[in-house]
């Protein structure tokens, strides 16, 4: 070995400047890490198994990492096993997605990474966008122009993108498509043959509205393909975070509610207005409602029996002020964010002694949870929150006070709704 015999080791890979920033950290312990030297410091700590340097650029990195130097990174961290990393990377990738997908380094991506992204089931982006971001993505590997809209593509070009996304098309989850995203997929003529003739039965069937014979089908194809496998997830306008809607499946804690579950009524869609949220949401069985207050307070409730009365033996009198409660021994109330006292999201189960008044039905009035625990007024754009009367409180917290009271929407008095969504299948 000549470095051996000379007694000299010979560095062709690292610049002077760099070096001397690794020798200099090795006498003082300190080093100074900046956007230009964060990478060509890591190359080198991980070559030569430097494990405290390489801690030091990857947190650096981590906390750095942007739309134009992710992809790279990612890569970099593949080819050296910088696992820590490397998971960082793609974290920053999911939680950016939706704005990620809209720039030209998403086309710089692998077949192997959007394989990865897209096996991920805590995607909470539409998947209709996800679909054509792929499609952009494979004219631009079949070197296609990306301006040609796609029904106009040469037969010659449509092939060379089938062939270049006929992997990757199979992790799309058409199941979560809408009738008219579906109708417009079909039309571009882009999807092998074998998965276009399942999306037109599905396409049929949702048409129909076949409720049944497309839980059966789902039931029969998801576990042969992701294609009929939803990704969990609801197209909700309050729910942004992955970790929101993690805690909701947590929670609630059945995969089968989460599947087929639909928007059943959304106010600022269908109108603030306790009847029609009545007509759509009652006798719906197990329901999910989730309420934005305009202070960005997110909190709500479900129920495994939901929300019905018989009301035909009573007068149209009676009816008006017959106060009906519903036992649910599961019935739960929970807060998603509550950002003036920095809570974390909590969940709060019905009292024991409670469970038999877990819900309060009045048909002119919103959805109530307990007696005062979430009360909704009739028209649906207010409401008030006492926690803790037939609902657990949090440990210190006392019912009645006015921290009880302010617990979920961060006022003791009336609240005003943004917006109110409830699910059910």
């Amino acid at each position: 070995m000549k470095e051996y015999q000379e007694n000299k080791l010979i560095l062709k890979d690292v610049s002077s400047s760099i070096l001397f920033s690794i020798l200099n950290y090795f006498y003082s312990g300190k080093i100074k890490i900046n956007l230009e030297n964060a990478i060509q410091i890591l190359i080198f700590s991980s070559k030569y198994l430097i494990d405290d340097l390489i801690q030091i650029c990857s947190n650096f990195i981590k906390n750095n990492l942007q739309f134009e130097t992710v992809i790279d990174v990612l890569k970099l961290c593949e080819s050296m096993k910088i696992n820590k990393l490397l998971e960082s990377c793609y974290k920053f990738i999911f939680k950016n997605l939706e704005k990620f997908i809209k720039t030209s380094f998403f086309l710089e991506l692998e077949e192997n990474h959007l394989n990865l992204i897209l096996s991920n089931d805590n995607i909470l982006i539409n998947e209709f966008k996800i679909f054509q971001s792929i499609i952009k993505w494979g004219k631009h590997k079949s070197n296609i122009n990306q301006i040609k809209e796609n029904e106009k593509l040469e037969k010659e070009e449509k092939e060379k993108i089938q062939d270049q996304i006929s992997n990757i098309i199979q992790k799309i989850r058409f199941i979560d498509f809408t009738k008219q995203e579906l109708t417009d997929t079909l039309k571009q003529n882009l999807i092998p043959n074998q998965i276009s003739q399942k999306l037109n039965n599905l396409l049929k069937l949702k048409t129909n509205k076949n409720k049944k014979e497309i839980k059966e089908l789902i039931k029969k194809e998801k576990s042969k393909s992701n294609i009929f496998k939803t990704r969990f997830h609801f197209k909700s306008t309050i729910i942004k975070k992955v970790e929101h809607y993690n805690k909701l499946k947590k929670w609630i804690n059945d995969d089968e509610f989460f599947s087929n579950l639909i928007l059943g009524y959304s106010a600022k869609i269908d109108g603030f207005d306790c009847k029609k949220w009545h007509d759509r949401c009652d006798d719906q069985g197990k329901t999910l409602i989730i309420i934005k207050t305009k202070d960005n307070f997110i909190f709500g409730g479900f129920t495994e029996v939901g929300f019905s009365a018989d009301l035909s033996e009573l007068s149209e009198e009676d009816s008006y002020y017959k106060e009906i409660y519903i036992k649910d021994p599961n019935a739960f109330i929970f807060s998603l964010r509550n950002d003036k006292n920095n809570r974390k999201p909590k969940k709060f189960p019905v009292k024991k002694d409670y469970e038999k008044t877990a819900l309060h039905y009045e048909p002119n009035w919103g959805p109530i949870f307990g007696d005062e625990d979430i009360s909704l007024n009739r028209t649906l754009t207010s409401g008030t929150s006492e926690l803790g009367w037939f609902y657990k409180l949090p440990k210190g917290i006392k019912s009645g006070t006015n921290e009880a009271k302010s617990y979920l929407a961060g006022s003791p008095d009336k609240w005003e709704v943004d917006e109110l969504e409830t699910y059910f299948i």
